[in-house]
C-alpha cells in the first residue's frame, strides 16, 4: 500500500547541477570575461611604467618588466611642467562648455521629436540627425574645414551676408580666438542624433495614459514635457550626467587632432593630445611621463564618477549605485 501511495505521487525530479543550456550560457559568458581579461585587466599592469624609467627607451616591454623603479619621479615632472596646467585650463574649459551646451541638447533634441506626430517626417529627421555619428572624425572634420575656409568656403559669404565680417576683416574659425566656437558646434552636429536615441527610448517606456489624462486636463505640449516627460525619464538623465562628469579630462583625440594647427594649439591642446605627443606623436618617446599623465587622468576621473554620484544621490535620490 505504502509503495502504491509512493508511486502515484509525482515528486518534482532534482534538478541537475549542469544543464546543456547551462554550457552554453558559461561559454558565451567566459568569452565576454577573456575578452575583458586581455583588454581590459592584463594591459593594467602597464600603469607600472608611471613609476619606473622608462623614457626613451627603445624598447618599452624591456623597461616595462625592469626594476627600474623612480618612485612618483614622473608625476613630479608633470606637475613642475608649465604647459601641463595650459593643457588642463584648455581641457577643463573645453569640457566645462561642452557639458553646458553638449549635454543638454541631445535631451532638448529628443523631447521635440517625440512630439512629432507625422512618422515619416520624424523618422527622416532622426535619419539625417543620427547620420554625422557614423562618419570618422577624419572625413567630418575635413569636411567641417573645407567648410570653413576663410578663402573658399561657405562660411566666409555668410559672415559678410550678416555684416559680421568683410573683405579686409574675414573671420578665420581655425584660429585660436574661434577655434571653441568651431569644436563645440562640430561636436554638437555630430553627436546630438546619436545622443537622443537612448532619450527617445526611455520615453517610449513612459505609459501613454498618463499623457491621455493630463490631455484631458488640459495640459500643453510644453507642460506635459515638463511635468510627465522630464520626471520619467530623469534616471536616465542622471546616470549620463554622472557619467560625463567622470570624463571631464577626457576628449576625443580624433576631433581635436583634426582641428589642431599651430596658430590655435595654445587653445586647442588638451590632455588626450598632450599624452600623444610626448609619448610618440612628437618623437619625444617620454613613455613613463605619458603613462603618469595618463593614470592621473584615470585617478581623477573615477573620484569625480564617485563624488558626482554621491552629491547626486543626496540631491535627488538616484544614482549609478
Amino acid at each position: 500500500m505504502k509503495n502504491s501511495v509512493n508511486n502515484n505521487l509525482n515528486f518534482p525530479k532534482k534538478k541537475k547541477p549542469w544543464d546543456v543550456s547551462d554550457y552554453e550560457l558559461v561559454l558565451m559568458a567566459s568569452l565576454s570575461l577573456l575578452f575583458l581579461f586581455v583588454f581590459a585587466y592584463l594591459p593594467m599592469y602597464g600603469v607600472t611604467l608611471a613609476f619606473k624609467d622608462g623614457d626613451g627607451e627603445i624598447n618599452v616591454l624591456r623597461s616595462l618588466f625592469a626594476d627600474n623603479w623612480v618612485g612618483f619621479y614622473n608625476f613630479k615632472q608633470f606637475f613642475a611642467d608649465d604647459k601641463f596646467y595650459t593643457v588642463i585650463s584648455n581641457t577643463l574649459s573645453i569640457n566645462l562648455l561642452m557639458l553646458c551646451i553638449e549635454f543638454p541638447a541631445p535631451i532638448i533634441f529628443a523631447l521635440f521629436l517625440n512630439e512629432i506626430q507625422h512618422t515619416r517626417y520624424k523618422k527622416t529627421v532622426q535619419t539625417i540627425s543620427t547620420f554625422p555619428h557614423f562618419l570618422s572624425w577624419t572625413i567630418f572634420g575635413g569636411i567641417i574645414l573645407a567648410l570653413t575656409n576663410v578663402n573658399t568656403g561657405v562660411t566666409t559669404p555668410i559672415f559678410e551676408f550678416l555684416k559680421l565680417a568683410d573683405q579686409t576683416n574675414k573671420i578665420n574659425l581655425v584660429t585660436s580666438d574661434y577655434i571653441w566656437v568651431l569644436l563645440i558646434i562640430s561636436s554638437l552636429i555630430k553627436s546630438v542624433g546619436w545622443g537622443s536615441i537612448i532619450y527617445l527610448a526611455a520615453i517610449t517606456g513612459i505609459n501613454p495614459e498618463i499623457y491621455e489624462a493630463a490631455t484631458l486636463d488640459g495640459a500643453g505640449r510644453f507642460q506635459r514635457m515638463r511635468y510627465i516627460t522630464l520626471p520619467s525619464i530623469s534616471a536616465t538623465i542622471t546616470v549620463f550626467f554622472i557619467l560625463r562628469i567622470s570624463n571631464m579630462l577626457d576628449n576625443s583625440f580624433e576631433m581635436f587632432y583634426i582641428f589642431q594647427n599651430g596658430v590655435n594649439l595654445s587653445k586647442s591642446e588638451v590632455l588626450t593630445t598632450y599624452i600623444w605627443k610626448v609619448s610618440i606623436g612628437s618623437q619625444q618617446m617620454r613613455y613613463s611621463y605619458a603613462s603618469a599623465l595618463g593614470l592621473f587622468n584615470s585617478i581623477i576621473g573615477l573620484i569625480l564618477l564617485l563624488l558626482g554620484n554621491f552629491v547626486s544621490k543626496k540631491i535627488t535620490g538616484k544614482g549609478i549605485y
